[in-house]
């Protein structure tokens, strides 16, 4: 399968992701899920109802989604979706963990086997749940719309009742296949370089900069990893590492006060000016321009 592009990159291009005030928002699939897609780490949490037939991998594992499903997606867990027929039905909501702790809301949600990292995110649905589901994603998409001053409350009680109907259910495992040598190398790549992120700490300088780097964690040889990136994603193992690292460039820029030199150093630049001419070549602008924008 080839790579089509980050679900950030897609849904920051179709402005889909969470308001950054109600850290929630819902849509149908329709247009938004006629490509494939590499899901990266995000910082927001994904539920699927999907209709229509797709692959979802996650892992070293992959299943085939041949009838009606609801999915979970971690934001630690790397996952790739592909659709298997043209018209893609079905519906999906993206929220931020402030979605379900504000106030005097627990963090149970959050921490139930359906959103924790290594679970089966898949459960396989019955007539009747279909119904019920595609119900409660139907009232989300005219709540969000209205001018209810607490549709937001009552938003949080549609999640959850999403989520206690799969609480009730067990996932499916029948279909889970193990992937090849290629999709497990390459999902063991993208798992231990989303490891490295979010940086959080100005002094902490990546310990994993090139393919080399990895291939060395992995206990592979460089030319055997770059053949299964390539193979699996469309994209040089090098390109990964860039696009990932220059994102994290930008969000650095945008959420903290660091200077640029400190931002360099943690991403793992010995000088800031190999930083900025890495930064300009990527954006095609300079971190001082990209900082001054958000000021």
């Amino acid at each position: 399968m080839k790579r089509q592009g980050t679900v950030e990159d897609f849904y920051a291009e179709k402005g889909i992701i969470p308001d950054e005030n109600s850290h929630f928002n819902v849509f149908q699939n329709g247009d938004y899920c006629r490509a494939p897609h590499v899901y990266n780490r995000r910082d927001f949490y994904k539920i699927s109802l999907i209709l229509s037939k797709s692959k979802l991998s996650w892992h070293h594992l992959e299943t085939e989604i041949d009838r009606p499903a609801l999915v979970f997606y971690n934001p630690l867990t790397p996952f790739s979706w592909e659709p298997l027929a043209a018209e893609q039905l079905g519906y999906f909501c993206l929220f931020k963990k402030e979605f379900v702790q504000k106030k005097d809301r627990s963090e149970s949600l959050l921490n139930t086997a359906l959103l924790e990292t290594g679970s089966n995110p898949v459960f396989f649905l019955t007539d009747a749940q279909v119904t019920y589901i595609s119900g409660i994603f139907q009232n989300m998409l005219s709540e969000i719309q209205s001018d209810y001053i607490y549709k937001y409350n009552l938003l949080k009680s549609h999640l959850d009742l999403i989520i206690h109907e799969a609480l009730k259910m067990k996932p499916d495992s029948g279909g889970l296949k193990n992937k090849n040598a290629s999709e497990r190398i390459t999902f063991l790549f993208l798992e231990l370089l989303e490891r490295q992120f979010p940086i959080d700490d100005p002094q902490r300088s990546l310990k994993l900069k090139t393919a080399s780097d990895y291939a060395d964690a992995l206990a592979i040889h460089v030319n055997h990893l770059n053949h299964a990136v390539m193979e699996v994603t469309g994209k040089p193992t090098s390109v990964h590492i860039s696009d990932r690292v220059m994102g994290e460039a930008k969000a650095l820029l945008k959420h903290t006060d660091w200077p640029i030199s400190e931002i360099a150093y943690s991403l793992g630049f010995e000088y800031a000016n190999y930083f900025n001419n890495s930064f300009k070549k990527k954006t095609g602008q300079t971190p001082g321009t990209i900082r001054k924008s958000i000021i």
